[in-house]
């Protein structure tokens, strides 16, 4: 909330965003990265810093809806046999660090005097960390393996699941829990599972038919607006069931990551979640309870500084036993030595249930959100002291799919880039493909193309379909003004792809050309020189001569080209006529009225250039 009469509400609203856009990117230019600049930013507009908001905790419910967003686009990455893939990461190192940084943790604060149901409370606080800004350090890195990235998002992935278990289990552990009818503990469990079949045959069934036909409106916003209510639909009814919110969009997610609308999705939710998600990172900082920190700064900055070195020494000793090497268990210690949000929540069940005083759960969070603010620092500290690589290095051999030889995205499948994609395809060339011709996509998925449905003209939509890994981008679109609109938006966007384009007529292909395309084609030129060929050979010219004509007619037609974008008019605007009548092509003699076709194909083969 706001401190204040209404009449202030949009100077804080328009403060906020502004202390986010200074501290941000300052942060950043520092090499302090994002997230700690919107930690500070909400520590300083926070009730212990200038106190313009006065309760962080609806901010942090709103902002909550970032991570349930994030983990949401996460699910679009991850397909179910690329996460059953996982699962030996997700079931066996997921369990294994989170055992051993929970005992770990838990021994650190019963030797400390903690009583141990807090000390084990405390540490399970401590151990599931925080997936919000963990993701977010990793996207900032350029030195992380996919591996060793899988290995995190697994991690959490598995914490998240255990939430609804170790709420169960503090529930347990209140002194009054024997007063609750054995005949009801089954209640809960049954809520969640009854919450997750609906997840899955909702996801399996409807949701797939719900983009089509929200998609056949051709209405940007419709559209927009079905992804938001795929995502918080999810996170409510999980929510209902008593899981985590955030699971619920993940799975949600992970069900549309095969569905030819993956790209279009992830685009229409990215702005939400960038937003969300920063305020999330300011309702953190906000959070941080700087009276509590004063009251008990040395118990509070020893003990968090503690746990963190604990928890990322265990993180650090079950990677190793795990067979990675040490530049990555370095990296995954680093990065996940913090607590997370869900301690809130914990710590929150574990008072109402008497098993933590309150004074307890102030020092608790207060150190939870304190690990989050300085995780940023800490990582940076231990990449700098361990020396670890700048630059990523090269993908290993079992990281690169076998028989491919380039990378293309290609926008428009229609009957020209049907026919572009025949040769790329016969040479296991990867292809994705965008459009926005839903039976088009219904047609080729039947035939195994990678096509989904995607608006090109859009940046966010080509970002989210690969196209800053894309080798070559291919514009095989058949309308002069998405073409157009399409390089307008991206052609400098990502310059480590050539571009190939199909263009109208000669006049388009200039302006293409000025606009920085190196490689384009005539939608016509060649299918209607092959016409012409044709022509001529049931004409009874030989084949060999209809190919030397081909050839002076695509030659001077470059030429005349070249000299066009140099200046020189040769032909009209808008038309594809390239010889004139003044200027004709060398070709042989022609036919006297009463000579045989057979003769002439004869003097056809003897004819010089």
């Amino acid at each position: 909330m706001l401190a204040g009469g209404t009449d202030n509400q949009l100077v804080h609203a328009v403060a906020l965003l502004g202390a986010a856009v200074v501290l941000v990117p300052l942060f950043r230019r520092l090499g302090l990265g994002s997230v700690l600049g919107y930690l500070t930013a909400g520590l300083l507009v926070g009730p212990f810093g200038l106190g313009w908001f006065t309760d962080p905790e609806a901010i942090l419910h709103l902002a909550e809806l970032g991570v349930v967003m994030f983990l949401f686009v996460v699910g679009l990455e991850m397909e179910p046999s690329r996460l059953w893939s996982l699962r030996q990461y997700i079931l066996g190192l997921g369990l294994l660090q989170t055992v051993v940084s929970a005992a770990a943790l838990t021994a650190l604060g019963w030797l400390t005097g903690l009583p141990l149901a807090v000390a084990f409370v405390g540490a399970l606080g401590f151990t599931l960390t925080s997936t919000a800004i963990v993701m977010q350090l990793v996207a900032e890195r350029r030195d992380m393996t996919p591996i060793a990235g899988q290995k995190i998002i697994s991690v959490l992935l598995l914490e998240d699941l255990l939430l609804v278990p170790l709420l169960a289990l503090v529930a347990w552990m209140a002194p009054d829990h024997g007063h609750v009818e054995a005949s009801h503990a089954w209640l809960p469990a049954l809520k969640g599972l009854a919450a997750l079949v609906a997840l899955l045959v909702a996801g399996r069934w409807l949701l797939n038919p719900l983009f089509r036909i929200l998609a056949q409106s051709k209405v940007r916003e419709v559209l927009t607006a079905g992804a938001l209510l795929v995502v918080l639909g999810a996170a409510v009814l999980m929510q209902l069931g008593g899981l985590s919110m955030a699971m619920g969009a993940f799975i949600a997610g992970v069900m549309l990551s095969e569905s030819s609308f993956r790209h279009q999705l992830e685009a229409d939710v990215e702005p939400f979640r960038g937003l969300l998600l920063g305020l999330f990172f300011l309702g953190v900082g906000m959070a941080l309870d700087v009276a509590t920190v004063k009251a008990h700064w040395a118990y509070i900055l020893v003990g968090v500084l503690g746990m963190m070195l604990v928890k990322g020494i265990g993180i650090y000793v079950v990677a190793r036993l795990t067979r990675s090497d040490h530049d990555e268990a370095l990296q995954r210690a680093s990065l996940m030595a913090l607590g997370g949000e869900f301690a809130f929540v914990l710590f929150a069940a574990a008072t109402a249930g008497n098993v933590m005083t309150a004074a307890q759960n102030a020092t608790f969070t207060a150190a939870v959100v304190l690990s989050m603010a300085i995780a940023p620092l800490v990582e940076i500290a231990v990449r700098k002291l361990a020396g670890t690589r700048a630059t990523a290095p090269p993908p290993a051999a079992s990281d690169v799919p076998e028989g491919l030889s380039g990378s293309v995205l290609m926008i428009g499948f229609g009957r020209f880039g049907q026919v572009v994609s025949q040769p790329l395809l016969a040479r296991d060339v990867e292809v994705t493909v965008i459009d926005t011709d839903i039976e088009m996509i219904q047609a080729a998925s039947g035939f195994g193309f990678r096509i989904y449905y995607g608006d090109g003209t859009r940046l966010d939509v080509l970002e989210a379909a690969g196209a800053a890994r894309a080798q070559v981008i291919a514009v095989c679109v058949d309308s002069r003004a998405t073409v157009d609109r399409i390089l307008d938006v991206a052609l400098h966007e990502f310059p480590q792809a050539r571009w190939i384009v199909r263009t109208y007529d000669r006049e388009h292909s200039r302006e293409v050309v000025g606009k920085g395309v190196s490689f384009h084609v005539r939608e016509t030129f060649e299918s209607a020189l092959a016409f012409g060929t044709l022509t001529l050979r049931k004409l009874g010219v030989s084949s060999r001569e209809t190919k030397r004509i081909a050839d002076v007619v695509r030659a001077g037609d470059a030429k005349r080209f070249e000299q066009e974008i140099a200046g020189v008019d040769w032909a009209t605007a808008g038309s594809d006529v390239f010889v004139r009548r003044s200027q004709p092509v060398p070709l042989t003699p022609p036919r006297h009225p009463s000579q045989p076709l057979n003769q002439q194909a004869e003097m056809a083969t003897r004819a010089k250039p």
